[in-house]
């Protein structure tokens, strides 16, 4: 009897050993999932983009397409602290047929006239137009406002987007490097539903915030030309820098004003400006932009004001500055369609180094 009792008790107690056991194991595997999870949550965060404008100063305006997807997934994004963020797909008139052939998740189309107009001679603004425009869009100074252009011809309007939302107020711009292109190459989807923004009461600030961001009239540019360290900055391309076309249709006059510099640009009025950007529409480094300004005397040293013929292209070489930190530079939003209206103004043709 007593035998039997101990048989019992052995078999008892290997019992509780492999239960024992058993539970041991299933703690720790749940223990390791726990940790996993922990680990997800704590993800390093995706970089702004991995070129070597991200160690720049203002670099993080210029955003990879996996930034921007980890900030519509809701993951970790480096530089992103917020909680509200908008999606613009930035180009000229109604919304676009691109933008109906397929567009970045949740994003909206922006018309760039609500920016600009052509009563004000396509520069930025009126104030209570621009204002308008930002709060019909649901737009604040407090929301992070990504921009894209569809294609890398469409990278000027997106820059100029940019800028403009920079000398609004909004705090927190961004500009996708490649645009859709660069989205599509990554496999990242697209849709076609026409997204509508809910508008909102207020912008939060007064408009314009950076006003010093911009010289508006030939008039300024006068009175800066007097100071012999201003560069008064051409981003057209040769041809219209040497006065052999205007680059416009709506613009009768060919040549520059008086004492400008030529910053490059590329090939066609319209087309890509393959001196800043690749082919497919992703910034050149500055190591290879700082070289063609220094040809004519452009520094962080000197007192730069870009223009264009209306301001588009012009503010894609403002960015590139202020992403590096220059705090001299403005933009000549007049450009040369306000300076050739004036024909008392002093005009400039052919190579300035040679004339």
């Amino acid at each position: 009897m007593f035998k039997k009792k101990e048989i019992l008790l052995l078999l008892i107690l290997i019992v509780a050993v492999f239960v024992l056991s058993g539970c041991g194991e299933k703690a720790e595997t749940s223990a390791d999932q726990t940790t996993d999870q922990t680990q997800d949550q704590t993800a390093a965060p995706v970089p702004v983009n991995t070129s070597d404008w991200a160690s720049a100063p203002n670099g993080r305006i210029l955003v990879s397409p996996q930034w921007l997807n980890a900030v519509i997934k809701g993951e970790p994004a480096d530089t992103y602290q917020n909680n509200k963020y908008m999606i613009l797909e930035a180009s000229w008139g109604p919304t676009s047929d691109d933008y109906k052939a397929g567009h970045i998740p949740g994003a909206y189309h922006f018309n760039t006239d609500n920016i600009e107009t052509e009563e004000n001679f396509w520069n930025i603004g009126p104030i209570d137009h621009v204002k308008a425009s930002l709060t019909a869009a649901g737009i604040t100074s407090d929301t992070t406002v990504i921009v894209y252009g569809n294609n890398p011809t469409d990278l000027a309007g997106a820059a100029r987007v940019v800028f403009a939302l920079m000398w609004a107020g909004v705090q927190d711009v961004r500009l996708l490097d490649g645009g859709l292109t660069t989205w599509k190459s990554a496999g990242y989807p697209t849709e076609t539903k026409d997204n509508q923004p809910t508008p909102v009461a207020d912008f939060g600030v007064e408009i314009p915030q950076h006003p010093e961001y911009i010289i508006a009239t030939p008039k300024e540019v006068l009175e800066a030309q007097k100071d012999k360290n201003f560069r008064l900055i051409s981003i057209r391309t040769w041809e219209e820098f040497i006065g052999e076309t205007s680059g416009y249709d709506y613009i009768k006059g060919a040549g520059e004003p008086k004492g400008a510099v030529w910053g490059h640009c590329g090939k066609d009025t319209f087309g890509v400006m393959t001196d800043y950007v690749h082919d497919d529409g992703t910034f050149k480094s500055f190591s290879e932009i700082e070289p063609m300004w220094a040809d004519w005397d452009i520094s962080k040293d000197t007192i730069n004001s870009f223009y264009c013929g209306t301001g588009w292209r012009a503010c894609v070489p403002w960015l590139m500055a202020y992403m590096q930190g220059w705090d001299n530079i403005t933009l000549y939003d007049g450009g040369w369609y306000m300076w050739e209206m004036d024909k008392s103004l002093p005009v400039q043709k052919g190579d300035p180094r040679t004339e």
